[in-house]
């Protein structure tokens, strides 16, 4: 239930957003397609804890934030390897593993991986994680297990 009710929120915050007006006749619109929606995806048997991870809502704010200067660091260093020229960059491909339990927790890894900038996750097999990185400097602080441990502390049960 409670995903439902997140669900209808989402729904609600984005279509407000959208359409910048609030008549009546919008407003009704409104509720009539969220009604709409909300009987497709239980028909579809969608609305899940993976679909809708209100476990994860006090907790996305910091590790976004992490994340984001995470991102900013890795784009000031490929630019400046950028400027530098190809002899400064040392192209790796590793395999990582992934200790988060959850195949949510697995897939905001690998997604946080390929977000930061000079690294990108090729595949993703049960625990196993393939990186290809621009410099061997990102995999070893991949391999150090700061991105790995903020993500699995993220994935734990509120």
């Amino acid at each position: 239930m409670r995903h439902t009710i997140s669900l209808s929120i989402g729904l609600l915050l984005f279509w407000l957003l959208n359409s910048g007006h609030y008549t009546l006749m919008i407003l009704s619109l409104c509720v009539v397609s969220i009604v709409i929606v909300l009987t497709i995806v239980h028909k579809m048997d969608v609305v899940d804890h993976e679909a809708q991870p209100v476990h994860l809502s006090r907790k996305f704010p910091a590790y976004s934030l992490w994340l984001s200067k995470e991102i900013v660091l890795s784009n000031v260093t490929v630019v400046k390897h950028i400027w530098l020229g190809n002899e400064s960059l040392s192209p790796t491909l590793t395999t990582l593993k992934a200790s988060q339990i959850t195949d949510m927790g697995k897939v905001i890894y690998a997604s946080s991986i390929t977000l930061t900038p000079g690294t990108i996750a090729l595949d993703l097999v049960g625990d196993r994680i393939m990186v290809h990185s621009l410099l061997r400097d990102n995999i070893t602080a991949l391999e150090s297990g700061e991105m790995d441990r903020r993500v699995s502390r993220l994935e734990a049960q509120c």
